[in-house]
Parts: C-alpha cells; sequence; structure tokens
C-alpha cells in the first residue's frame, strides 16, 4: 500500500508560525501479513497544536489516540496524509531531539536505579557529565524520589515508576512534551503535582499535548482538545467552546432566606417555567476533599517510598510564577517541615543540653547503696558456700583412706 507523508503547498500555507503541530488528512491502516488491509485506526484526522498550548487528545480506548502519538514521534508511518513538527517530518533526528515523551507504560530498565536510570537518558541526548548531574537531582527532588534514588526501578511501585518516567521525558528540556496518561498511578496529590508541572511548562512557552482518560486532568490544565471516536475527531474546539452550554443559564448566590427564596423563584418560573428551573446546594469535588482532609490529618511519618514532589527543578522554572488553584494548600502539603521536628545544625553556637547535676548525683547515690535484703541475702549464700566446702573436704578424706 501506499505511503504518503508529503505536505501539500496547501497545508504548507495554512500552517501558521505558532503552530509547531500540523496534522492534515492524517490516515493510518493497518494490514495483515499478507498486507491486505486489516483496521483503520484513524481517518481524515486534522488539527494544529500551537506554541506554548497544552493540547489535549480525549476518547475511548481504541478510539486512535495512541496511534496519533506514535505518528507524531515518527515510530509509525502514516498511510496518507501530512504531520509537520517544527516544520520537519516527525523521523527526522533533529525534530526527535527537541521532545519529551512519558509512554502510557513505563518502558524503564528495571536494574537500573533512578540516578542511572536519568544518567542514561541524558547520555542519549549527549549531555556532559555535570550537566546530567545537575538536571538528575534536580528532577529527582522534583518528582519526590530524592529519598529513593539509590533503589532499582524494578522496586518501584507503578506511582513512582510514573514519576520517575516524568523525569526522564524532560531531562532534555524538550520544547515539545508528549504526556500519554500522565497521571495514571498516582494520588491524588501526585495528579495536582503533575498539573502544576505543565502549567509551569506552558509558563516557559513549552508546548504539551496530553493524552488521558480522566476528563478533570484535561480540563484542569488544557486549551484545546480533540475528540476521537471511532479513528475520526469527533469535536476540536477550546475548553471554553466545548463544555459551555449556550442555552442555560446558571446563577450562584449566599444562601437566601425562604422568603427571599420563593420570591426569586417566582420571578423566574415566569420567564422560564417551572419545569426548566433547577436549585441546589454547590458541592466541592472528591479531588479538593481528598486534599482537604490530608492536609488537616497529615502525619509525619518517614516513609520508604515517594514523597511529595518539591519544587520545579530549577531548569524548567518559569520566569515569573504561576499562580495555580490549590497553590497555598499544595505548598503546606508537600513542605518538608510540616509536622517534624527540627533538629539544630551542628556548629559552635548550640550548646549542648545540660544534665541535672543534683538528679546525677542521687542516681549514682542509689547505685551505690545496696538494700538491706540484698547484703542479708549474699551472707547466707556464703554461709552455705562453706558448709558445702566442708562436706567436700570430709569425702575427699574417706576416699583417700580407701
Amino acid at each position: 500500500m501506499e505511503i504518503s507523508e508529503t505536505a501539500s503547498a496547501a497545508t504548507q500555507e495554512s500552517a501558521s508560525q505558532d503552530d509547531i503541530v500540523v496534522v492534515r488528512s492524517l490516515e493510518k491502516i493497518f494490514c495483515d501479513f499478507w498486507g491486505r488491509p486489516k483496521a483503520k485506526a484513524i481517518n481524515e484526522v486534522n488539527f494544529e497544536v500551537r506554541r506554548g498550548e497544552v493540547f489535549g487528545l480525549l476518547g475511548p480506548n481504541g478510539s486512535g489516540k495512541s496511534t496519533t502519538i506514535k505518528i507524531l514521534l515518527g515510530l509509525l508511518n502514516p498511510t496518507r496524509g501530512a504531520v509537520r513538527i517544527f516544520g520537519r517530518s516527525p523521523r527526522d533526528v533533529k525534530t526527535k531531539e527537541r521532545i519529551g515523551y512519558l509512554p502510557e507504560e513505563s518502558y524503564l530498565y528495571r536494574f537500573l536505579d533512578s540516578e542511572e536510570t536519568l544518567d542514561f537518558f541524558g547520555g542519549l541526548f549527549a549531555l556532559d557529565k555535570e550537566e546530567k548531574k545537575r538536571r538528575s537531582e534536580q528532577l529527582l527532588e522534583m518528582v519526590g524520589l530524592k529519598g529513593v534514588q539509590m533503589r532499582t526501578v524494578g522496586e518501584f511501585s507503578k506511582g513512582m515508576q510514573r514519576r520517575i518516567g516524568l523525569a526522564q521525558a524532560l531531562i532534555n528540556d524538550p520544547d515539545l512534551v508528549i504526556l500519554d496518561e500522565p497521571t495514571a498511578g498516582l494520588d491524588p496529590i501526585g495528579c495536582r503535582e503533575i498539573k502544576d508541572l505543565i502549567l509551569n511548562l506552558k509558563a516557559r512557552g513549552k508546548t504539551v499535548i496530553l493524552s488521558s482518560h480522566l476528563l478533570s486532568d484535561v480540563e484542569d490544565v488544557c486549551d484545546r482538545a480533540v475528540i476521537y471516536y471511532g479513528g475520526k475527531v469527533q469535536q476540536y474546539g477550546t475548553l471554553e467552546e466545548l463544555l459551555t452550554e449556550r442555552d442555560s443559564i446558571q446563577f450562584t448566590m449566599p444562601v437566601l432566606s425562604e422568603s427571599a427564596q420563593k420570591e426569586v423563584m417566582e420571578v423566574m418560573q415566569r420567564h422560564a417555567g417551572k419545569e426548566n428551573i433547577r436549585v441546589d446546594n454547590p458541592s466541592q469535588n472528591l479531588e479538593s476533599l481528598f486534599l482537604n482532609v490530608v492536609e488537616q490529618a497529615r502525619a509525619s511519618d518517614e516513609t520508604s517510598g515517594a514523597t511529595s514532589g518539591s519544587e520545579v527543578a530549577e531548569f524548567l522554572k518559569a520566569d515569573e510564577p504561576i499562580p495555580t488553584q490549590a497553590e497555598t494548600m499544595l505548598n503546606r502539603l508537600t513542605d518538608k517541615d510540616v509536622g517534624k521536628t527540627k533538629l539544630p545544625e551542628e556548629d559552635e553556637s548550640v550548646s549542648e543540653p545540660k544534665l541535672n547535676e543534683a538528679k546525677l548525683d542521687s542516681l549514682s547515690e542509689s547505685k551505690s547503696r545496696k538494700p538491706s535484703n540484698v547484703e542479708s541475702s549474699t551472707e547466707k549464700k556464703a554461709a552455705e558456700n562453706k558448709k558445702l566446702d566442708e562436706v567436700d573436704d570430709k569425702l575427699s578424706g574417706l576416699l583417700g583412706e580407701d
């Protein structure tokens, strides 16, 4: 079957300079051993990903998301259509060196520890020894694996493997980051940390493509999204365009008295009809509830596993900090000093704790004095030993005479 990936003049003209990724009429057909068409994974897919935005890929299993990602990475050839990343083919080595990728499953070497893993991937991008070490330390601190850096990856839980996988995806400080289910296996705190990291990458002008089954993840961080079904694009646009219900309106106000509620309802019913009005109390989502509970009950026990991640690695930071929805809460959650007792540093300015000398003297005297009952028992035992010695002498004399 003919493979075509040449971008037409019309495609090149339609692509803006701000478009990092351009996909036009993309189609991928998988064939059997004899070359006969077996399955059409994606069909006539079109979209663009702009510089500095977070772009979401949504769809149920088998809808074509992973196939699209593999084509963007140059791991699969499209059957038809055009794909351009940074104005080049995705198979170009110069394109690949500007991309960071976190796959859905963490394909890592089980017998390497965290530092060796990042050193290996840093070497693939020709980073020098000092730069690899500097970035590795910052990334391990960022993803909360600094305390377990000497453990092999094979000993890690799934959530910890996702964390080290994310670190390797950022080791080359990429311009385009492709994340396939980045929050899979992470607890809610880890999920929020990943979302904040994505927003920080966006603030630095990085472009992020996020594929996730968790719609809340996409809703929290994405600017635009494409929704797949059956290998085709069903919806495409900004989150505001996709989520806004144009045929309804919502009011939010403090709790009113019963008489005031009755007056408001009468007015609304006259204009909208009784059957079209719904009144209920607002509620928080489960993630917010969980974070609040953990904040209030977090213990100070040490753990042998991953901890909450530290701040974003220095080389990945934005010039100016960006506020997030849960910034204050997460700063408290990830503060290493919360609930822990600070130990004084070893310097001359810190005096050694002083003993209570009077109490020490009394303890010494109590040890030197022997109780009267102990003395009597000792004398009794000595008398018994003396009698046994006398009996032993008599027996020895009798045996000698024989």
